[in-house]
């Protein structure tokens, strides 16, 4: 793959050398002319090497509007190799550029022969330090206990982000459909955060009835309400220093998001009942499976809350585009089920590899792990064969082959799939209430 460089300075004669300098290279090449466009591209793409001017038509001289961004960068990515640039050099800012996280160091006019080399040299040192750093965190996830089995390419953007991100403060909202592993990927976060030695508190916000919302996650104090017989701690305070993971983000009701946004924003928040005001130092990682963008559109979901959850995006892809997981992700669960429930099994047959391969996993990686599950519990023996896996052909599964629990799981699946993952709306159309769908989702693994 061609290595990706975002070139940033105000002047469009430099940019357009530069570029005709390091295209010919066989180097991919992105512009941006301001500080605020270099963060918006590093937040939405890797590159392998950024070089930025330090002198902007705020401070012509001084290049503390550069500094500025190059320290922003740093704490962002600190595997990010940057390469700064000036025609106002002094001993001073050279050494306070490399203080903040620069790699090298450019003088305009620049020596075509030396920005080649620098480019090239940084783009290989950074290679190296973001390899040694996955291995690291690799390292330090399953040290955690946290089994996060990603070797495929559509999972490579997953774990590129978690490296990057991990470590920040930043609040990350994680997508995906049902079952593809969200909270793997929070847990993964939180572990590599400097927060991993506080909690990780979890919230099924689409588990939570708007009668109840504000109390689990704000608390309560004695007297508030009917119930409400003893002081409660809420979520928030709970996750104070560590880590807030809101699950199924997308059924927050209305009236509860604007005091959700107001403690996301400020960290301040009252007990309901109470005047007094809290305040907390929490992470806010969310996750959805429904389109937030066709939610806000459609009033149901706050746009400015959707900014404040959405500092950076996670996309999980599904199961059936990174198959190359599916063994080793089967591997995992036959070891995990087989150690809980005392049985023999070690492998699958080929036969069975084949099976799993070719299902469709409209459940995803929660579908696999119950599929092996219930293997392991019916298998006579030491190795899983097809037979066991209970999978049928797509083009060979009819209703009349269907158990009573196969065909609910296949409706429930059509409602999530016709509302968007709106777990209120398919409830509905089901005829259920959304505490019964979700027990019925728990049950089939969707």
């Amino acid at each position: 793959m061609k290595s990706k460089i975002l070139i940033a300075d105000d002047q469009s004669d430099v940019i357009e050398a530069l570029r005709l300098l390091l295209k010919p290279e066989g180097f991919d090449i992105e512009t941006a002319h301001s500080p605020g466009a270099v963060i918006r591209a590093v937040g939405a793409r890797q590159f392998d090497l950024v070089l930025i001017d330090l002198n902007y038509t705020r401070d012509t001289t001084s290049g503390s509007e550069g500094l500025e961004l190059l320290e922003h960068l740093h704490a962002f990515d600190r595997t990010l190799p940057i390469v700064v640039m000036t025609a106002w050099a002094s001993i001073e800012l050279v050494v306070e550029s490399m203080q903040k996280g620069a790699r090298d160091f450019i003088q305009k006019p620049w020596d075509n022969a030396r920005v080649l080399s620098v480019v090239r040299n940084q783009i290989d040192l950074g290679r190296a330090l973001r390899k040694s750093e996955r291995l690291e965190s690799a390292m330090a996830l399953g040290a955690r206990g946290v089994e996060l089995i990603a070797s495929s390419p559509a999972m490579r953007p997953v774990l590129d982000i978690i490296e990057r991100v991990g470590p920040s403060d930043a609040n990350v909202l994680i997508r995906g459909e049902n079952g593809t592993g969200k909270g793997v990927v929070a847990r993964a976060l939180h572990a590599v955060s400097r927060r991993a030695a506080k909690p990780l508190v979890t919230v099924n916000a689409g588990g939570l009835s708007e009668t109840i919302f504000e109390s689990e996650l704000f608390g309560h104090v004695k007297g508030a309400f009917t119930d409400a017989r003893a002081d409660r701690v809420g979520r928030f305070e709970l996750a104070d220093g560590g880590t807030l993971f809101l699950d199924e983000i997308a059924n927050v009701p209305p009236a509860q998001q604007g005091k959700l946004l107001r403690v996301v924003e400020t960290g301040e928040f009252e007990r309901v009942g109470s005047s007094q005001t809290r305040r907390v130092d929490v992470r806010i990682l969310s996750a959805t499976n429904a389109a937030l963008e066709n939610e806000v559109a459609a009033g149901r979901f706050r746009q400015d809350l959707l900014f404040r959850l959405n500092t950076v995006e996670i996309r999980i892809p599904p199961l059936r585009d990174r198959r190359e997981d599916i063994p080793q992700l089967a591997a995992h669960f036959l070891t995990m089920h087989a150690r809980r429930y005392r049985k023999n099994a070690a492998a699958f047959d080929p036969a069975a590899i084949k099976a799993l391969l070719d299902h469709s996993w409209p459940g995803n990686v929660r579908e696999l792990d119950h599929v092996v599950e219930r293997a392991v519990l019916m298998s006579p023996g030491t190795t899983i064969g097809r037979s066991d896996l209970g999978l049928q052909p797509p083009s060979e599964q009819r209703i009349d082959d269907m158990s009573i629990e196969d065909v609910e799981a296949l409706l429930i699946n059509k409602a999530l799939t016709r509302f968007g993952g709106n777990v209120s709306k398919a409830a509905e159309a089901l005829g259920l209430s959304r505490g019964a769908l979700y027990r019925r989702m728990q049950r089939y693994g969707l």
